[in-house]
């Protein structure tokens, strides 16, 4: 399903004041300005996590770097791409360590907890399309994951991409076509006469 292109959401007018208060040690403010990007970080790291306990441990590790890194944001980046970054690393951090834990017999067969809500965009495509999805993101190698879900999850720009993961943009788009490219794969019909696959521009709306 391919996405008309559309204007890349701006902060909110507050934002800047909210952050001014929050580096100077105003609590409220930094609870306000995590919760209005907590839904996007969850998204990140659930897109990202393949375990659910994994989400939310990388969740809760990003929030708290980012309330602890607020004091000494130096604004060279905007706040929204040093926030992804924050995310990011918090869960490659989270992966690095789940592949020195022992994996459970059964993990793989352990269903999704219900805590798990899936986003509006989801719901509206069925369970199954869901899962397939899942499935077709996870088996992404991780650089293209984390490329493709920052651009189509996270609805960054190549330069912040760039930025977030300190690779040239060009590697950025070659990352991010070929992930797009295996996904329209992973996600094409299995029986002729079926639909057509998805384009491989943007095989999917993930966030």
């Amino acid at each position: 399903m391919t996405r008309a292109p559309g204007p890349r959401p701006s902060a909110p007018p507050d934002e800047h004041a909210l952050l001014q208060r929050a580096r100077a040690g105003d609590e409220r403010a930094v609870e306000d300005l995590l919760a209005s990007h907590a839904e996007q970080v969850h998204a990140v790291c659930r897109r990202l996590c393949r375990d659910p306990d994994d989400v939310q441990d990388a969740t809760q590790d990003a929030l708290f770097a980012i309330a602890r890194g607020l004091a000494d944001f130096d604004g060279r980046s905007a706040l929204s791409t040093w926030i992804y970054r924050v995310t990011t690393n918090a869960c490659l951090d989270e992966l690095r360590r789940r592949r020195r834990r022992p994996v459970p017999i059964d993990d793989g067969a352990r269903p999704e907890p219900a805590s798990t809500e899936p986003s509006p965009a989801e719901q509206a495509v069925g369970a199954e399309r869901r899962r397939a999805i899942r499935v077709a993101l996870d088996a992404l190698p991780e650089e293209f994951r984390v490329a493709v879900v920052l651009r189509d999850v996270a609805d960054l720009e190549y330069g912040a991409i760039s930025e977030i993961l300190g690779v040239p943009i060009g590697t950025v788009r070659s990352r991010i076509a070929r992930g797009r490219s295996r996904l329209a794969t992973a996600l094409a019909p299995a029986e002729p006469g079926t639909d057509p696959p998805p384009s491989a521009s943007h095989p999917t709306e993930m966030t």
